[in-house]
Formats: C-alpha cells, structure tokens, sequence
C-alpha cells in the first residue's frame, strides 16, 4: 500500500489537473513501458491511468491502437502489484469494447476469479463478464454460481451485479442462476441482499404471477437491507397500478413509513404521493412523514422533503396546505435550492393575499440560484396565473424583470413560454405581455427565441387595442438583427398590414426597403407581400401572407400525382393534412426544463409511409392523398387469443380498413388471415389485402379497401366485421406447423362504426378573423342550416358539451373559442374544418347551461349543402 503515499515534492505542488492537456499520441507511445522487464508497476500505472482517464474524457481510440494498448497491458498480469492489477481490470473493462482479440485474457481472468486474493477476485469478475459472449457463457457459468454464494460479500454483488450484464447476451441467464441468487438474498450484507433481489426480479418479470409471489413473500419478512426494501417497495407499487385495490401490498407500502431508515421511509413516502388515484386522505400519513424531514438537520432530506411536497402541490394542494408553516420556516435555508422549491410550493397552496409577500422573498435571491431552479419558480408563478388570474399583474411584472436577467436559453424560453400561456389563458394579460415580450426582443441573444416572439406579433398584434405601437418594435429587428429574425420580421409586418388595413400603406414603404436586404430569403419574403398586399384588400389576403403549415410529406406526395396526372382540374391544396406540433404540457414535471415546440411527422405522415409500402393500395394514393386516419379502434378484447385493431384512413373517395392482428395462441400458426366485413348500403369493396402468415406474437396487418358512397349520409354506418383465417397446429416451443392441413375457422368481432370525425379535418385558422370567414362564406355561396338542441343528459357542463361537440364534430376551435370562462352560464364556439374532398365547413355553436342541462343552437355553413345538412342530423 505504500503506492498510496506521495512524495513532498508532490505535496507541495499543489492541486490542479495533473492530466491537462494531454496527447492520445503520447500516451500511447508511453504503453510500450509496459513491455518492460521487470515491471515498473508505480511507472506502469501512472501510464494506465491517463489512459483511463483519457477514454473517459471521450477520447476516440482507434481499433489498431486499442489492441495494441491491450496487448502490451496484458503483460502486466506478471505483476503482483494490487493497484496495477486492480487498474488492469478495468484497462481491460474500457478497451474490450473497441479492441480485438480481447479474448485471449480468458485464462488470466478466470484464475484470478477462481483464486485467494479477495482483493483480485472481485474485480476479474466484473472485467470476466465485460469480454464474455454466447459461446463462452457456458464455460464460466459454474464459476459464476459458485461466486454469487461466496462468503465474501464484494466477489458475490459483483457476479450478482455481472448477471444482469450478461442478460443482454443471453435472456435465461436470471433464470437459470435464480437459486443462487435465491441463496444470496439471506445474506448479512445489505449490497449483496440488494443485487440478489434485483436478479430474482430480473428472472421473474415476464411473468406477473411470479413477481406477485416473490413481492408477498417478501413484503411478510424483514429485510436487514433499505436498498433492497427501496426495491421492493418499487415493485410493489408497479403491481399496484397493474392491480386496483391490492390492499396487501398498499399496507406493505404504507408500514413502511415507519422504517427504521431514513431512506426507506423517504421511497416509501414517495411512493404513496406519486400513486395515481390517490386521495388527499390516503396521503396524510405520506405528507406528514414528509413534513418531519422538511425539519431534518440533514440537507438532502430536506431537499427532497420539500422537491416531493412540491410535485403534490399540483395535484393536491390542499393536502400540503398543511406544511405550510415548515415550509415558510424554508425560504431563510442557506441552501438556496431548498429555499426555491419552498417558495414555490407556497406559491401553490398559499392564499392570494400571501402572493405579493412571496414574490418579494423570491425577488431577494432568485439571482443567486442556478437557471435550473429558476424555471421551477417560473413554473410555480405559470400555475398561480391560472388559479389567481387577478394577480397576473404583479406576476408578469416580475416575469418581465427576470427576462432582464442574465440566463441561458431554456431559461428564457420558460419565462417566454410562460408569458404566452397567461396570454392565452387570460385575455386582460394580452397587452401587457406582448408590451415585455418587445422590451425583451430588443436585447435578445437567443435566434430561435425572437423569431417565435415575432411570430406571436404578427398573430396577436393585429388583434390588440393599438396595433400600430408594435411596428417600430418589429421594424427594430428588420434594421438590427442576423438574417433569420430578419426574414421573421418582415412576415410579421406583413401580418399587420393583411389584417389592419389603416397600416397597409406605410408597411408596404417598410417593405419596400426590405427588397433591398443582402439576404436572399428576405428580399423574397418583402418581394412576395408586397405584390400580394398591394391588390385591392380582400378578406382571403390574410390566408396567402399567413398560409397553413402543411404537411411536408404529403404536399410533395400529391405534387407529384398531380403532375403525373393530365392536370385538367386545378390542385386542391385543401386536401393535404397540416403539420402537427408537439404540444407542451399542461403541468411540466418539477424540474423539467421549458421546451420548444418542435414539428414532427403527423399520424398521417406516418401512416402514408406504411401504406405506401403495400404495392396494391398504390392506386389508391395516387388518386388523392391520405385525408385523416382515425384513432386505433379495439375490435376484441385484450385477453383474448386473437387480438384486431383496426385503423380507418379516410381519401378524398375511398376508406382503408388497416386491420392489426395479433395471434396470442403459442401452438398455433394462422395462415392467410383476412378481416371480412358485410359493406352497408352505397359502400362497395374494392378489393381485401390478406395476412399471408400471422405466428405466435408477431404481428401481422391485412387491409380491406372501400369505395364511399354517392350519397354523403350514407357514408355513417356501422359494418359488421369477423375474423377469418387457416389454423395449423405447431410446436410451441419452435413455431414449426405440423406436416397435417389445416383447417378454416372464424372469430367474432365487434361491429366498427364509420363516424362523421373519420371522415372531418378540423383546420383552426389560426389569426383569420372567424366572422369575416363566416361573412365570406355567405358571399361565395355556401349553404347554410340551423338547428337547436338540447343535449344528452351525459352533458352537464359547458366544458363538457365543448369537448364533445369537438370530438363528436371532427372539427378544430377557431380563435380559443374552446377555452371556457369560470362559471359562465353561456359560451359561443366556433369551428372550422374541412369534409374529404376539399368541402370548407364552418360551424358556431351558441350554448346555454341551466339546471345541469346545456342547450346547443347550431348554425353550419358549407361550400357542399349535403355535407351542410350531415352535420346538423348527424349532431341531431
């Protein structure tokens, strides 16, 4: 052990990084010490060291230069030295990956495993188990048992810990070692106890009534290890969720709130609060545990104390409320982390008279905590927006201050991304953030965050009370900024002119000189609203400055048949689908970072891909693009031996039945598998696409393709579905059928219905006005019917009827019409959208709630009186 020492020289040099600045070239010039006789091990394992270290600076290491390093490292085995055999070991765990031949350490390995020296043994298992594949497997497996019972406890958690490596190579291996590691979980040793359980799980996954076993026979003896009852309390509360009402393995989670270990009482807290459908009742106990840690002497109890209490407060507030006086006994905690999620979890629980105090202690040292607690507090002031709306105020004022702060991006995204949502959620809050969200752009360092704020201009400014005292704003970044905020600004100065028409002639003298920017997407943009927006103004201009984002896939797809095609019709663009955006949620997780929205592949996109991988629905696609794919349909049971789904993708005059199939039955082997339907009136069956093979749990698709009918109200209707297929018994075990024929057999389904939502995409038109919309709807002849309802007795809240209504409709909210005031007794709800084949509907729906009961005035107009008049009987 004297290796350990350092010489006074090397005392007196001081800290820093011995290893900066090093050369992988060097380094391994220097390896070749290792050929050396005899062994230097002091030198040798200085050498190995920056080697080491090195690779896990994410140095890149060539094939060629692994080996050889590996091979001269080999020869270190000689050495009796413990620190260079130790730091051999895991020279041997980094390289194995990238070197070759790395098998030729087997032996050296294996004796070192199988040896005395305690201090070898561990560590050869773990760098055994790095370089092991399938064909070695079996000659080590008897060593292995042999170390997972071994009376030392290092040698049997690393071959415990080593078993669940070698699981990616071989899925039995658990299994087959489970009685060793049976053995192992009487240990006195709680890391050994803790990796046994861990393996007898691993072993047992799959099957649901053997982990149930192992977790109740567990839960009624004591376990000496927390690390393995933080285990157990896991798995008890994954079968909780697989298993309603398992008053057993609740009692067991909740006995351990009084634990002895502070961690086991800590996971088991945790736990019960994190369970789903739990009341504030059954978390009482949980919360009070968690109020004696928030008084813990130790930090990282009280960290997590508070983090856990802070995750409740969204869901639960009122079950924190009573943590109140501990957690205002935080916000003076020298840790300013603790101090941050206290307060924001006052936030939540607290009253609204205690806001304005709060915002002044957080004001006090929000700018000495780090950008990753910052965005909790920006959360925490989000949700109090929401519950006390009169107070946004003072809360954007203080959002606004923290926007002048320094912070990196997705600090300042949180903040903006929060400032938009209180917007959205509170009308009174529009002028005053879009007048921080300005100020903000000014000094913005962050590219994609002022294009998106000066999207958000040129889609709300138009609508405020003074639209022009945003131009100068925008015009700013026209003058001042890089070429893509630029070309973002010139588009929003666009906006205002399409939609405020006093503006229009001094835009088009900003556009103008726009023409004469150095970059080419900005001189097109100004180029391209300036030949649009000097025509006469029409209602539809603001549809061509601020066109829908379409689906990229499916443009270019249709593009292509059209051009293929005699193209003696116009392209209906009204045919391809929009592109879909990730939507943020609604309650971001504690320490979850604000991101922005990204676009992504629709389920249409994704459903073309497929589709168009089938030679025979070819036809079908080129005819028109996919419209709409509806949501996955259940047509059996999910403990059933056969299990269908069935998608239904709707075309401008064709319906694709996409049936997936799933064969549940291990000695069976289904052939040519087809769901035949009885088509309802009007409808006409193209032609069916079979399964040709379905086996044991792989699944398997077969198509059934319609043709709509003439009539649109027919086009409602229910089809009667069975499933029909070849069954041929096989092995279980193989998959291989029997050499005997099969025979026919059918199964049952459940009826699928074709609805009007199959067959509507809503489109939300996000900045057109939906009354000039309306007005010109009645101008360009469109059809027009109103009906009154009174709706179901399942419907006994606006925001219910709304939900409905929009999912019933297949159509999209215009202009957040979907968004219901508290307590409002009347609402008005406009919808848009588009029926296949390019026919525009527009819907407004003026409803009324008295005594539980909501009545429903519906007015549609279409370009198409049939589809005018499917939507009111369809809703009748």
């Amino acid at each position: 052990m004297n290796s350990f020492k350092r010489d006074k020289k090397e005392e007196e040099d001081g800290g820093g990084n011995p290893f900066q600045n090093m050369e992988k070239t060097t380094v391994l010039q220097e390896a070749r010490t290792f050929n050396d006789t005899p062994v230097n091990p002091r030198k040798c394992a200085h050498i190995l060291t920056k080697i080491l270290y090195l690779i896990n600076q994410g140095e890149q290491l060539g094939t060629t230069e692994a080996t050889e390093a590996f091979f001269a490292m080999t020869k270190l085995f000689q050495s009796r030295d413990v620190i260079l055999r130790r730091l051999v070991y895991l020279g041997i765990k980094e390289l194995s990956p990238i070197a070759e031949d790395v098998i030729i350490v087997t032996s050296s390995l294996t004796k070192d495993m199988t040896g005395k020296e305690d201090l070898y043994r561990a560590a050869a298992i773990r760098a055994l188990c790095t370089i092991t594949d399938g064909a070695m497997l079996q000659a080590i497996e008897r060593y292995m048992k042999q170390a997972i019972v071994d009376r030392s406890p290092a040698v049997s958690s690393a071959a415990l810990v080593s078993s669940l490596h070698l699981t990616s190579i071989s899925g039995d291996i658990a299994r087959r070692w489970a009685n060793e590691a049976q053995e192992a979980l009487n240990s006195d040793n709680v890391m050994v106890q803790y990796h046994a359980l861990g393996v007898l799980y691993q072993a047992r996954k799959t099957d649901k009534h053997a982990v149930t076993k192992l977790v109740s026979k567990l839960t009624r003896t004591s376990m000496t290890s927390p690390y393995a009852a933080c285990m157990l309390i896991r798995m008890a509360c994954k079968l909780l969720e697989e298993e309603d009402g398992n008053g057993e393995l609740l009692d067991f989670v909740a006995s351990c709130l009084r634990h002895k270990s502070e961690m086991v009482v800590y996971e088991a807290a945790h736990a019960l609060v994190n369970m789903g459908k739990s009341s504030t009742r059954e978390l009482a106990p949980a919360i009070s545990v968690l109020q004696l840690f928030c008084g813990s002497l130790k930090p990282a109890l009280r960290f997590a104390a508070v983090r856990t209490l802070n995750k409740v407060a969204m869901s639960h507030p009122a079950a924190v409320t009573a943590c109140n006086l501990d957690l205002e006994n935080l916000i003076a905690d020298p840790n300013r982390s603790i101090a941050t999620l206290a307060i924001t979890t006052l936030l939540k629980t607290g009253a609204e008279s205690s806001v304005d105090r709060l915002m002044k202690q957080i004001a006090t040292f929000v700018s000495e905590i780090s950008d990753e607690f910052k965005v909790v507090v920006v959360q925490a002031i989000r949700a109090l927006c929401q519950k006390f709306p009169r107070k946004h105020a003072v809360l954007m004022n203080f959002l606004s201050a923290m926007l002048r702060d320094e912070g990196g991006l997705e600090y300042k995204a949180a903040i903006a991304d929060t400032i938009i949502a209180v917007m959205e959620g509170n009308s009174e809050a529009k002028e005053a953030g879009l007048a921080h969200l300005c100020e903000f752009i000014e000094d913005c360092e962050h590219i994609s965050l002022a294009v998106r704020i000066l999207h958000l201009l040129g889609q709300e400014g138009p609508t405020s009370k003074q639209p022009s005292r945003y131009i100068r704003f925008i015009y700013n970044r026209v003058i001042l900024e890089c070429a893509s905020v630029r070309a973002a600004a010139v588009t929003a100065l666009a906006r205002f002119a399409a939609a405020c028409p006093p503006l229009l002639p001094n835009i088009l003298v900003l556009l103008s000189r726009c023409q004469l920017d150095s970059d080419d997407e900005v001189r097109d943009r100004a180029a391209y609203y300036c030949a649009i927006l000097q025509q006469q103004f029409d209602p539809t201009t603001l549809s061509l400055v601020q066109p829908p984002l379409l689906s990229i896939p499916s443009l270019e797809r249709a593009l292509n048949n059209y051009v293929s095609s005699p193209m003696e019709e116009p392209f209906d663009i009204s045919q391809i689908p929009p592109a879909q955006t990730v939507e943020e949620p609604t309650q971001p997780e504690i320490l979850a970072t604000a991101k922005q929205q990204q676009s992504r592949l629709s389920r249409e996109e994704t459903f073309m891909e497929k589709l168009a991988q089938v030679p025979q629905l070819a036809l079908v696609m080129s005819k028109s693009p996919l419209f709409k794919s509806s949501p996955v349909v259940e047509l059996t049971e999910s403990e059933t031996e056969y299990n269908v789904k069935c998608v239904k993708h709707s075309f401008s005059n064709h319906l694709v039945l996409q049936f997936d199939c799933l064969n549940t039955l291990s000695d069976q082997l289904l052939e040519d598998v087809r769901v035949a339907i009885e088509p309802p009136e009007g409808y006409r069956v193209v032609y069916e696409i079979p399964c040709l093979r379905l086996a044991y749990n792989e699944p398997g698709t077969t198509y059934t393709v319609l043709e709509f009918p003439e009539d649109v109200h027919a086009s409602i209707a229910t089809i009667p579905t069975t499933l029909r297929f070849m069954a041929r018994d096989c092995d279980p075990t193989t998959g291989v059928p029997d050499a005997e024929q099969g025979y026919r057999d059918e199964y049952m389904l459940e009826d699928l219905e074709v609805t009007l939502a199959d067959q509507m995409r809503g489109v939300g038109k996000q900045g057109v006005d939906f009354n000039a919309a309306w007005d010109a709807g009645a101008t360009r002849g469109f059809s027009e019917l109103e009906e009154t309802f009174v709706l179901g007795a399942s419907v006994t809240t606006l925001e219910g009827a709304v939900q409905s209504l929009v999912g019933f409709l297949g159509l999209e909210a215009v202009e957040r019409s979907h968004r219901v005031a508290t307590d409002a007794v009347g609402h008005t709800l406009l919808l848009g959208g588009i029926f296949r084949g390019g026919k525009e509907v527009l819907a407004r729906a003026r409803l009324a709630l008295a005594d539980s009961q909501v009545t429903m005035q519906l007015s549609v107009r279409s370009s198409d009186p049939d589809v005018a008049e499917l939507v009111t009987s369809s809703v009748g």
